[in-house]
Parts: structure tokens; C-alpha cells; sequence
């Protein structure tokens, strides 16, 4: 039996992506503010899109924790929350430290270089005060043990938490300027170049809860 051809149905799922990858981003990168109003009729002309797929989007965005909504009063971008971010680096933490130990016993030296190269674009990020280039840095030194676990639902969950955290920390970036991720990567770089998947594992778990710790002191 020949798979049913439904173009309608794909097209429906394409602009229902578009406009949930661009709310995204723009909600992550402070272009939509924390509580900003989210009209119906504004969104669709700045996305070109009809109402639906937009709806469909704020919907999966208000799962996501990047948005909240009143019946019959209002849809919002979500405050900064401070507890959602002590909720949410913990799991964090533990989904890293299991890419780690899944992804340790397979790392090339291709990798390894990967994850120096990676270290030091972050490194320069953080000296010039460069808040895109040092998260770009920072998720492409962690996505090396991602890729190297093979393990797609590791990969689904961070892409549902991971916004909410860099939202955080892009907005808080000026209160991170003494954060010690540097020598952390150093650390996971040099136990992960043994293979010694324990202390690698233990490593990355503690970068992360080290980055959660003062996301939720900046809230102070």
C-alpha cells in the first residue's frame, strides 16, 4: 500500500513549526520580553502567518514554561521564575551527566578536539562579553557527549527544558561575568580525555548546578 500523500497536512505542520521556532527564539533571546503582551493579531502580521498555526504554537510554548496564559484575559510571555529554574537545572544536570556517561567510552580524539575548541570560543565569549557567542560555545562543548551517547530521548528532553534555562541565563548573563565554567570544561575535558566516565559524569553534573546556583542567586 503506497503511503498516503496529505501535502494540506505537512504544510499545516511546517508553519505550525515556523512559527513555534521563531516565537522561541524570540522569546529566548529577549526580543519578546518577560510578561510582554502576545496579541493574536500583532503575531500573525509580523509572522505572515494565519491564526492557527500561530495558536498552535503558543500553545507548545505555554508546555514549554516560555509562556502563560488567562482564559479570556491574556497570553504572556512567562516571567523570570525562580522557581521553575531550581526545578528544572537539577534534571538538567542529571540528563548532561548521563550523556557523559553513555557518551565517554565512544569520544574520539576528533571529539576531544571538538570539545578544547569549543572551551576556548567560550573562553574569548566571556572575556569580550559576548552573550550569543558564548552560549553557542557552551552548548557546542556539551553537544559533543550528547552526540557521542546516541541517545535520542536525552536529545527530546533537553529540547524541551533547554530554552527555559538559556532565557535565564542569557538575561542574567551580566551577573554570570565570574562564573568558573572555563575551568569546569577543563575539568570534564581532562577526565573525559582518560575515559573515566565516573568522574567525567560527576564533572558535568556539577558545571550545571554551578550554573544553576547562580542563575538563582541573580534573582537576589
Amino acid at each position: 500500500m503506497p503511503v498516503p500523500a496529505d501535502r494540506a497536512a505537512l504544510e499545516r505542520d511546517l508553519l505550525r513549526d515556523r512559527a513555534y521556532i521563531t516565537l522561541r527564539d524570540a522569546i529566548v533571546d529577549g526580543t519578546l520580553a518577560p510578561g510582554e503582551r502576545l496579541r493574536d493579531q500583532e503575531l500573525t502580521e509580523w509572522l505572515g502567518l494565519s491564526r492557527t498555526p500561530v495558536r498552535d504554537a503558543l500553545s507548545r510554548l505555554e508546555q514549554d514554561g516560555l509562556v502563560e496564559t488567562e482564559p479570556q484575559r491574556f497570553t504572556r510571555v512567562a516571567p523570570l521564575d525562580r522557581r521553575a529554574a531550581r526545578d528544572a537545572f537539577p534534571i538538567v544536570a542529571a540528563i548532561h551527566a548521563l550523556a557523559a556517561e553513555l557518551g565517554v567510552p565512544k569520544l574520539t580524539a576528533a571529539d576531544l578536539e571538538a570539545m578544547s575548541n569549543a572551551n576556548a570560543r567560550f573562553a574569548r565569549a566571556l572575556k569580550d562579553v559576548d552573550v550569543d557567542a558564548a552560549l553557542d560555545a557552551d552548548d557546542a562543548f556539551h553537544a559533543v557527549l550528547l552526540i557521542a551517547s546516541a541517545n535520542v530521548e536525552l536529545v527530546k528532553t533537553l529540547d524541551r527544558l533547554m530554552p527555559r534555562l538559556r532565557r535565564l541565563e542569557r538575561l542574567r548573563f551580566g551577573s554570570l561575568a565570574g562564573r568558573g565554567s572555563v575551568r569546569q570544561h577543563d575539568a570534564i575535558l581532562a577526565a573525559a580525555g582518560q575515559h573515566d566516565v565516573h568522574t567525567t559524569a560527576e564533572r558535568v553534573r556539577e558545571n550545571w548546578l554551578s550554573l544553576g546556583t547562580l542563575i538563582d542567586r541573580s534573582f537576589e
